[in-house]
């Protein structure tokens, strides 16, 4: 799951889900940043507008871009003229007349619904099925328990994880308690002023006379967050983190909780590929919209916003519940996208354990062997992830978790800002020297909602598909160039800045800089990367 956890500082909680609370109201982002270029617009954006310049006047042919996440709405105004659409399943018929195992899937395929076309929507972290798994075995082992090697492994793993579980059953039940309260009280104070949230104002607020303590540091908030801002992006982060961390208690955490009877699979038969639906929105289609709007919102158009790739097809494939996606989806996803044509894939979800990583691992190779290029978040905790995995990922590992190989057809993506200062590096970006390959924007990213709105969000979900956008802008005009040698032009034609940014280790703030945390050492460049791929193209003939 990969919804942006945003550290703030409010009661006391850190880990909001989503945006705000954590952008200097008075700062904003301009529009279309991430499409913007350092040296003519004096923000890092990633100089989409100048590369289409070098690019007049070459020919392009559409690329097929999955997106695999938690949903994609088809029917939103800036996508319904990039989608990619399975002509030979464009009506619906109830049968599988493309013979590729999937009925009705014209726009592509949900793999966690079933054939009445009931969808998950919730469903726990993986670290609580692990410990469902492990907790009969594991919960009455003492020191001087006989363990066999292997078992000793797994429950010092499962030790592990009860610790973490712990942990964060703890943030979400004080989370859940606290935000839960706020947004009670602040409901209070709307019925009380009488008006819409979008209608109120700090004069209105000032005009509250709160009755108790709990509404008085519910007003205070409010004035404090209002100020610059407005009060209805304020109780729209209000009400996402009360919704986030109410999942966290009742779904994520739960480990009574399993849905997985709604899908009706063979679970444990990890080899099962034709399960789910054709239902690719979803009930919950926002971060995957957001993702699919950020890579090919269809450009010049004069409605919401533009991609970054103008010849491209959206695939929209749904492996992704409200928490943590189950590696057998996740396969199966990358699989389906694969054998229907995609040539990039855009993954903008992960989790902190795997169950079953082989299964994940042999769709990569076969994505591999199949010439598509894989984007992926690097995560949003702010930790190294060479030290602290993040799933999936570029590494193959057998079954002691040693590495055995590499991805070559993979770009782990970090988060950055559209400032050149030391917080240039998003504060929740996850990073690492060996295992996140670029930067790519991912601070106040704007882009498409579902039922035709627009919204700011921000997160490496947001970085990657910048990433996934140029990927499939130089395979659509470099059709000759391998997925390969795409992944080796985007790190080639990074921009470099000699400007330290802040990072968290080990509890302390520390300053490095890019080319400490990632193997490439900067931030994705379009312009840079049609000079590469023209170099490619010369060295080719």
């Amino acid at each position: 799951m990969q919804k942006s956890k945003l550290f703030i500082a409010l009661l006391g909680i850190s880990i909001l889900p989503f945006s705000g609370f954590t952008q200097e109201k008075k700062d904003a982002a301009p529009a279309n940043w991430f499409n913007l270029d350092y040296k003519t617009d004096g923000v890092m954006g990633i100089s989409t507008e100048k590369a289409y310049g070098l690019l007049k006047g070459r020919k392009a042919t559409p690329v097929i871009v999955a997106v695999i996440d938690g949903g994609v709405d088809v029917h939103h105004e800036d996508l319904k003229d990039v989608l990619w659409i399975n002509k030979k399943e464009e009506q619906k018929t109830g049968k599988d007349k493309d013979g590729n195992g999937y009925i009705d899937d014209k726009y592509g395929w949900n793999f966690i619904g079933n054939a009445n076309g009931e969808n998950v929507n919730y469903d726990n972290l993986e670290v609580t099925r692990q410990i469902v798994k492990y907790e009969p075995k594991y919960s009455a082992v003492l020191p001087s328990t006989n363990l066999t090697e292997a078992e000793r492994r797994e429950f010092v793993a499962y030790q592990g994880m009860v610790s973490d579980y712990t942990s964060k059953l703890d943030e979400a039940q004080f989370g859940d308690q606290n935000y839960s309260r706020l947004k009670a009280n602040i409901d209070k104070l709307i019925a009380s002023i009488g008006k819409a949230p979008k209608d109120i104002s700090k004069s209105d607020l000032d005009a509250y006379k709160a009755d108790n303590d709990q509404q008085k540091m519910a007003l205070r908030i409010a004035k404090k967050e209002v100020e610059g801002g407005s009060f209805s992006k304020f109780y729209d982060d209000i009400k996402d983190a009360a919704d986030y961390f109410g999942a966290q208690v009742k779904y994520h955490l739960n480990k009574e909780f399993n849905p997985r009877s709604i899908v009706g699979d063979k679970y444990e038969d990890v080899s099962e590929r034709y399960y789910g639906n054709p239902d690719v929105k979803g009930p919950d289609a926002e971060h995957g919209t957001h993702v699919a709007g950020i890579i090919g919102a269809k450009r010049n158009n004069n409605i919401g916003i533009n991609g970054v790739a103008d010849h491209v097809q959206i695939m929209a494939v749904r492996v992704v519940p409200n928490g943590d996606e189950r590696d057998k989806d996740v396969a199966n996803g990358i699989r389906y996208a694969v054998d229907n044509g995609a040539k990039v894939i855009n993954m903008s979800f992960g989790k902190g354990y795997s169950n079953t990583k082989k299964i994940v691992d042999d769709a990569v190779k076969y994505a591999q062997e199949k010439d598509v290029l894989l984007i992926h978040a690097a995560g949003n905790d702010g930790k190294d992830i060479d030290i602290t995995p993040n799933y999936p990922n570029k590494y193959f590992t057998d079954s002691l978790n040693a590495v055995t190989g590499e991805a070559s057809n993979w770009i782990t993506v970090g988060a950055t800002a559209w400032k050149l200062d030391g917080d240039l590096l998003a504060g929740f970006s996850n990073y690492g020297y060996k295992s996140v390959d670029v930067f790519a924007p991912g601070v106040a990213i704007y882009s498409t909602m579902p039922e035709n709105q627009y919204k700011e969000q921000q997160g490496t979900s947001m970085a990657a598909p910048v990433v996934a956008g140029l990927a499939a802008m130089l395979r659509s005009y470099y059709p000759q160039l391998t997925a390969q040698e795409v992944k080796e032009i985007i790190l080639k034609s990074v921009t470099k800045v000699d400007q330290k940014v802040k990072i968290k280790k080990d509890g302390n703030s520390k300053k490095v800089y890019l080319d400490e945390i990632s193997t490439s050492g900067g931030i994705v460049n379009a312009y840079e990367a049609v000079v590469q791929a023209n170099k490619y193209i010369g060295k080719k003939k």
